[in-house]
């Protein structure tokens, strides 16, 4: 017994156990983690999936039956009593539970609402038709029935089965079309009205200069008259595709019977899931992920694709990167090589360290209170006059959302620097002195380049902090939808003044601020998954980039 107890006393001291138990609760943090993305992606890429189409006979007792179609969303046992309280018919007799399932019935304008609950009981002759059609609209949501005939104009040039090809050839000409008014808008009669936009800035400021006399007037409206030449084309060109979009339509009918005449300009995609083969339905899947990546969004930010969100979210994440790396390098140096340790800069590092602790939300109220309403008021006074009273940085915009997460950020990466810094032997400094080198010259040549790698951890843990970031963003540049994005091919290209859509206020706009809670749930997953894959690849970018300075400044450490 002495023995077994002294072995067990040796082996606590001798820290097993400890290991044990770190190595434990790093498991379980990871078995966390993974389990929580697997639930995101499995919840959110799944929304993808053409699901099978249901038809079945719903009676509700003491009610005419109805014909009902849609997707199987959801299904769950509820207590009789509750279905009861509800004020559903409910039988007292009977098991304790009963099903409850939520169909996608679509068809918003002729039911009201894209969901319904159902009690699966009173489900009768449920059956997969190959026939019944899914389609994709732009607008309404999705449309659930059978295809009865296909019409140009007014004239029907074929129905029943034999329309279905010709629908898919004219759905792709009409999406091919849809494009081309798309890039001839934002393109050019975007670049047009960009010209136009410039040229009534350039009228009022010489207005405000006193400059405007006969000649320059003149030669203002010789260069609007171009102008306006050149979107008269371009208006005959759009409205020629808006007829060719608009020709072609469809007549469908409901499961209940009731007949609808649909345009095809509305329609983007439309497809039989009860007769697709599995080749066809991975296809489709694969199409439907590349669409929600390279994207607009339609519905109120619940259909379509997310690309100006991503867009947004990694444009600013660089930018911010790229003012707040030298900021917080230049501090980090002055603090650790060039500051004399006495209080005030133990202050300063205690400051430091403080500011990484104040919530998110302070930074956004500050950012509009002086980069907006203060600097950005008087960079509009100073430098676009012209534009007043609309303003130009006066407001919130990409510069200003990037430069309140670099604020943010900065106390990471000057703590993650000076650790890096303090972390060269003194030796190599002292070497590099007694080689003829000056203190900036040791500073910039050997040091900063060795500390390199703890810079970029600093960048790492900045980016993974400020592209989650949402509070601070609703304050100073980001919005619900942004229809242009902010680098395009109007000089000055990069247009830090926009406002931009990002990845994170999407899924809270979407999740909690969108009128279809139902059609919504399924993309909050989606993007979610998609902010966490973007964020590793900005991570794992840096830690490249970290990985190979680490490398090349190894053998200096030695």
């Amino acid at each position: 017994m002495a023995v077994k107890q002294k072995n067990l006393k040796s082996w606590f001291q001798s820290g097993t156990p400890w290991v044990w138990m770190n190595a434990g609760a790093v498991a379980i943090a990871i078995l966390m983690t993974v389990s929580l993305l697997a639930v995101i992606a499995v919840r959110g890429l799944s929304h993808f999936w053409p699901a099978d189409v249901i038809e079945a006979e719903y009676r509700v007792p003491g009610q005419p039956a109805r014909l009902l179609a849609g997707e199987v969303v959801e299904a769950e046992e509820v207590p009789r009593a509750r279905l009861a309280a509800a004020g559903l018919p409910v039988a007292a007799d009977g098991g304790e539970f009963m099903t409850r399932e939520l169909l996608k019935v679509g068809n918003r304008e002729v039911y009201g609402a894209d969901f319904t609950w159902v009690v699966g009981e009173w489900l009768y002759d449920i059956r997969k038709p190959e026939q019944l059609v899914v389609l994709e609209r732009r607008e309404w949501g999705n449309f659930y029935g059978y295809l009865l005939a296909l019409k140009e104009g007014e004239q029907v040039i074929a129905e029943g089965a034999a329309a279905w090809p010709l629908v898919q050839e004219r759905i792709a000409r009409a999406n091919r079309v849809a494009g081309e008014i798309r890039a001839l808008e934002k393109g050019d009669i975007g670049r047009i009205n960009h010209g136009l936009e410039r040229l009534r800035l350039k009228a009022r400021s010489l207005e405000l200069k006193g400059e405007l006399d006969a000649a320059a007037q003149a030669d203002l409206d010789a260069e609007r008259a171009e102008w306006d030449s050149r979107y008269a084309v371009l208006e005959e060109q759009l409205r020629e595709l808006h007829q060719a979009f608009n020709r072609d339509s469809i007549v469908v009918r409901t499961a209940d019977g009731r007949e609808q005449t649909i345009n095809l300009s509305k329609i983007v995609h439309a497809f039989q899931p009860n007769a697709m083969s599995l080749p066809a339905k991975l296809g489709h899947y694969f199409g439907k992920l590349w669409e929600f990546v390279s994207d607009e969004p339609r519905e109120a930010n619940t259909e379509g694709g997310v690309f100006p969100a991503i867009f947004g979210t990694v444009l600013m994440t660089m930018i911010m990167a790229v003012i707040v790396t030298p900021f917080g390098v230049v501090a980090a140096v002055y603090l650790r090589e060039y500051a004399s340790q006495g209080w005030l800069t133990r202050v300063i590092r205690i400051a430091v360290n403080n500011l990484a602790g104040v919530p998110s939300i302070v930074y956004g109220v500050f950012g509009l209170g002086f980069f907006v309403y203060v600097l950005g008021g008087s960079l509009d006074r100073l430098f676009f006059p012209e534009a007043l009273p609309a303003p130009t940085f006066g407001t919130p915009g990409l510069m200003w959302a990037s430069l309140t997460l670099a604020i943010l950020t900065l106390p990471v990466v000057i703590v993650a620097t000076e650790e890096g810094l303090a972390r060269i032997p003194r030796m190599i400094r002292e070497g590099s002195l007694a080689l003829g080198a000056t203190k900036s010259e040791t500073l910039w040549r050997v040091v900063i380049p060795m500390a390199s790698p703890a810079m970029m951890t600093g960048l790492i843990l900045a980016v993974a902090r400020a592209a989650g970031e949402v509070a601070p963003l609703m304050l100073v540049g980001v919005v619900k939808l942004a229809p242009n994005l902010p680098l395009n091919g109007n000089y000055p290209y990069l247009h830090l003044d926009q406002k931009i859509m990002h990845l994170g206020f999407h899924i809270y706009d979407v999740g909690f601020q969108s009128p279809n809670v139902e059609a919504a749930r399924p993309l909050v997953y989606a993007t979610a998954f998609l902010l966490v894959v973007v964020i590793a690849l900005l991570n794992l970018s840096a830690v490249y980039i970290r990985n190979h300075l680490r490398e090349k400044y190894k053998a200096l450490d030695h």
